[in-house]
C-alpha cells in the first residue's frame, strides 16, 4: 500500500513559514517530501536550511502580508522557483489585544488585513493557479479555537479566524468542481 501522506513532487507554499506553527508545518510537508516556498517578513534562512537538510528544495519570499499588494508576486516568485504550487497554507497571521470597548480602529484593520484579507486573496490568486495548472489542489487555512469559542480582549482575532472558517467552507463548496480541497485547522 502507498502512503497516503507522501508529497513527493509537490510543492507547498507555507505564508508565516519562517517560524513557530509555521515553520512547523514547513518541515512536516517537507518531511513528507514536498518541496517548500516560505513566505514571511523576516528571514526564512533557517527554515530553507532545515528543509534542505531533509533534502528537499526550499526557496523564501520576503513579503509583508498586511496588504494584498505582494500576493501576485509571491506567487510568481514561487513559481520561477519551484515550477508549480500544489498546496497553499495560509498561516501568517498577527493578534492584539485591548478590551472590546477601547479596541482602535488601526489594530483592528491591521489584524483583519493578514488575518482575513489576504488569506482570501492568496487563496484566490493560487486557486486560479491550481484552474490553470488543471490538477487540483490543496489549501489548508490556520483558523483557531476562537472561531467557535469567542476570546476575551482579541476582538479583530476572533473576528477575523471566525471569518477564516466561513471563507474555507466557501471555498471547498465553490472551488471542489476544479479538484481544489480547502481545509482550516484550529490550533488552541
Amino acid at each position: 500500500m502507498s502512503n497516503p501522506f507522501d508529497l513527493t513532487g509537490k510543492v507547498a507554499l507555507v505564508t508565516g513559514g519562517n517560524v513557530g506553527l509555521g515553520q512547523g508545518i514547513a518541515l512536516a510537508l517537507a518531511a513528507a517530501g514536498a518541496d517548500i516556498v516560505s513566505v514571511a517578513l523576516s528571514d526564512s534562512d533557517e527554515t530553507v536550511a532545515k528543509v534542505q537538510a531533509l533534502g528537499r528544495r526550499a526557496h523564501a519570499v520576503s513579503a509583508d502580508l498586511t496588504s494584498i499588494e505582494p500576493v501576485g508576486r509571491v506567487v510568481e516568485e514561487a513559481l520561477a522557483a519551484m515550477g508549480r504550487i500544489d498546496i497553499l497554507v495560509n498561516n501568517a497571521g498577527l493578534i492584539r489585544r485591548a478590551d472590546a470597548v477601547d479596541f482602535t480602529e488601526a489594530d483592528w484593520d491591521l489584524v483583519m488585513n493578514i488575518n482575513l484579507k489576504t488569506v482570501f486573496f492568496m487563496s484566490q490568486a493560487v486557486a486560479r493557479l491550481f484552474i490553470k495548472q488543471g490538477n487540483g489542489g490543496k489549501i489548508i487555512n490556520i483558523a483557531s479555537m476562537l472561531s467557535f469559542q469567542g476570546g476575551i480582549r482579541v476582538p479583530s482575532y476572533t473576528a477575523s479566524k471566525s471569518g477564516v472558517a466561513g471563507l474555507t467552507k466557501l471555498m471547498a463548496n465553490e472551488w471542489a468542481p476544479h479538484g481544489i480541497t480547502a481545509n482550516a485547522i484550529a490550533p488552541g
